[in-house]
């Protein structure tokens, strides 16, 4: 039985994913290391689990952007520079790549997949954002050393990208599956 698209969007598993990956990209406005973020895991998260691609690629997007505009008006002229940027763009490409790489997971979620995404979402988010620094920034000379010097600038970052990565999934990802667990209308995927 097909429903309509209103009462299907407003069911309760879409709901809840919607939720759990806005609270996520919030997360965001509390004091953490620098890369320690939800960004790679609500990709993932939502890939996973949103039946709909449509709402898999726009609720990790729209709720980003919405963490963003929120740390823009926290921060100020320091972090609106960033809004809109090329580096902006880089991390909307990572989200975006990142939750068609979530699809991989579909009907598939377990520890251990869920630790390769991660691990392989965090490396795209790397050499991805490392490349736009590289591209973006006047400091990097536009040659392979370059490349390589932006490139050795990230290392210390990854460790965070990493660990955030693999912390927020293990949230999202153990979490939901809790929730599903007592909750029988949310064992299906949705939308």
């Amino acid at each position: 039985m097909n429903r309509p698209a209103s009462a299907t969007a407003f069911a309760p598993g879409p709901l809840v994913l919607g939720g759990l990956i806005v609270v996520a990209a919030l997360t965001r406005l509390l004091p953490h290391p620098p890369n320690f973020s939800p960004v790679e895991a609500i990709a993932l998260f939502g890939g996973a689990y949103f039946a709909s691609r449509r709402w898999a690629l726009a609720v990790p997007l729209l709720a980003m952007l919405v963490s963003d505009l929120a740390l823009g008006a926290l921060v100020g002229n320091d972090y609106a520079t960033y809004l809109g940027g090329f580096s902006f763009w880089s991390v909307y490409a990572c989200i975006a790549l990142s939750t068609l790489l979530g699809f991989g997971l579909r009907g598939k979620v377990g520890g251990a997949r869920v630790l390769g995404y991660s691990l392989a979402g965090s490396v795209l988010f790397f050499v991805v954002t490392n490349f736009a620094a590289w591209l973006g920034w006047p400091a990097y000379p536009q040659s392979p050393a370059g490349l390589g010097a932006a490139y050795v600038a990230g290392i210390p970052f990854f460790q965070w990208t990493v660990l955030g990565t693999l912390f927020y999934a293990a949230l999202l990802f153990g979490g939901f599956g809790l929730l599903r667990q007592r909750l029988p209308a949310l064992r299906a995927q949705t939308v």
